[in-house]
């Protein structure tokens, strides 16, 4: 009985060691490298191990001097095209200091709103109390109030052909009469007062409206003295 159970006990030890070694044997499925994976663990942990390159922090002020010149830049051009600032075009020299000065004038009430009898920037001005205004300076001048009297009886009528700065224009925008003036700047343009709900502006007289509506236009300014010496010689020179 004894040998039998020991013949027992030593299948029992030696079958599954037996079993062991036949399946370390087996071939692996085709295709299968024996390589291990690497699970999303493993990739998260080698990315947060990398170092991650950094670009180098640019000086605060360094940039604060770039960008003030950049705001500085900006300020100025928008100084330059403020609601303040008038555009003016290109101009004739006036003859006459006075003429220069009746410009000036002029050019400084540009966009006072219109206003019927209206003599001032501050109130408001008309056609004839912008000229008036203009005028104001030239003690040698003195202009009635309406444009219709300015036309009739003061200067001296000139040829639109001859026209210089400072001289007066007049308009017939309604009926046969005069009934609105306007100061000559050169070059076909002029300053006035137009009417109601607009402003002092400068306008053309190649303009339409304008070139249509002309009536007369007269000069009110005396010439300078040289000028005068100047025409008083050439008298001389061809006597009538």
């Amino acid at each position: 009985m004894r040998p039998f159970i020991k013949t027992w006990l030593t299948l029992c030890l030696l079958l599954p060691l037996a079993a062991h070694a036949t399946t370390r044997e087996q071939r692996l499925p085709s295709g299968f490298s024996g390589h291990t994976a690497r699970t999303e663990t493993t990739q998260a942990s080698n990315t947060e191990n990398t170092p991650v390159r950094q670009h180098a922090p640019v000086p605060v002020q360094a940039v604060t001097k770039a960008e003030t010149r950049k705001r500085g830049s900006r300020v100025a051009d928008n100084s330059k095209r403020g609601k303040g600032s008038k555009t003016i075009p290109a101009i004739a020299k006036a003859p006459t200091k006075q003429g220069s000065q009746v410009i000036a004038r002029a050019v400084d009430a540009l966009g006072t709103p219109y206003r019927w009898g209206g003599n001032t920037p501050g109130k408001g001005l008309d056609c004839s109390g912008l000229v008036k205004y203009a005028f104001n300076d030239v003690k040698s001048v003195n202009l009635p109030r309406t444009s219709r009297d300015m036309a009739s009886g003061h200067g001296v009528e000139v040829a639109r052909k001859d026209l210089k700065p400072g001289d007066l224009i007049f308009f017939k925008t309604r009926g046969r009469q005069v009934n609105h003036v306007a100061i000559y700047m050169g070059d076909n343009q002029f300053i006035h007062a137009p009417s109601r709900g607009k402003a002092v502006t400068i306008d053309s007289l190649n303009k339409p409206y304008w070139n249509e509506h002309f009536a007369v236009a007269k000069r009110v300014l005396k010439p300078a003295p040289q000028a005068q010496m100047r025409l008083a010689s050439n008298d001389s020179r061809h006597p009538r």
